[in-house]
C-alpha cells in the first residue's frame, strides 16, 4: 500500500468524526429547548399537528412575539420549513428568523432573516441599527415562490459572512465589518404585529460549523 493512501486512511476517520451533523431543534411534540422573549407571550406559541405555530390567520396580531432557543450558536447552518399565511388587506403579514441575537430587557437584539411580502430575504438588524442591512435579491426566487405555501429557509454564518437561501435560491449575502457586533447568539422565530397572520415552522435543524 502506498504511503499516501495509508495517511489518507489514518486521517479520514478523524476528519469525519470532527465534522458535526445537523441536529433537530424541534421534537415535533413540545417546545422543549425554546422560550419566549417575553414570558407573558408564552401562550402565543404552541405545537399544532406537529408544527410550531403562532397566530391563527383570523385575528389581528397585537405586538411582535418571538420564540427563541435556550442555546447560543456562533458559526452554523440553520434550516427550517415555514409557512406564512394571512390576508394582506388586514395589515402587515410578516415573520422572520432571528440569529446571533441577544435578549435584553425583554427585547431581542440582532440579525433577522426576513419573511413576507416586500421583505423576502432581507437581513434586518432588529432593535440595534433598526434597518435592513441588505435587501434580498429575489428575482430568481419569485419565479417559483408561492408566498403562503410551505417554503424552506437556510441561514449560514461563518465568521463575519452571512448567507441566506430560500427554497435553495441564494437571496442574500452580507459581511459584517463592525467587530463590536456579537458573532454568537440565540436563534429566534418571529410573528410580526399587524394583520391577521399565522406562522408555522417545522423540520427545524442546525449544524454547528
Amino acid at each position: 500500500m502506498k504511503p499516501l493512501l495509508i495517511l489518507t486512511l489514518l486521517v479520514s476517520p478523524l476528519f469525519a468524526e470532527a465534522t458535526p451533523n445537523s441536529v433537530s431543534l424541534f421534537d415535533g411534540k413540545s417546545l422543549n429547548g425554546w422560550k419566549t422573549c417575553k414570558t407573558q407571550n408564552a401562550k402565543r406559541w404552541s405545537v399544532v399537528d406537529g408544527v410550531i405555530t403562532s397566530g391563527d390567520g383570523k385575528n389581528k396580531v397585537k405586538g411582535n412575539t418571538y420564540l427563541c432557543t435556550t442555546k447560543e450558536y456562533g458559526d452554523f447552518e440553520f434550516k427550517c420549513e415555514f409557512r406564512l399565511s394571512g390576508d394582506h388587506k388586514t395589515g402587515l403579514i410578516n415573520s422572520g428568523i432571528q440569529y446571533r441575537s441577544q435578549i435584553k430587557n425583554g427585547k431581542i437584539i440582532g440579525y433577522q432573516a426576513d419573511i413576507g411580502k416586500g421583505y423576502w430575504g432581507d437581513i434586518y438588524d432588529e432593535h440595534r441599527r433598526n434597518k435592513a442591512l441588505v435587501k434580498g435579491n429575489t428575482e430568481e426566487l419569485f419565479k417559483t415562490l408561492k408566498e403562503d405555501a410551505w417554503n424552506s429557509y437556510t441561514i449560514r454564518c461563518i465568521g463575519n459572512r452571512h448567507e441566506l437561501f430560500i427554497n435553495g435560491v441564494k437571496v442574500n449575502e452580507f459581511t459584517e465589518l463592525d467587530t463590536n457586533i456579537p458573532a454568537k447568539g440565540i436563534i429566534g422565530i418571529q410573528l410580526h404585529s399587524g394583520g391577521n397572520a399565522k406562522i408555522e415552522f417545522k423540520n427545524v435543524t442546525i449544524k454547528e460549523l
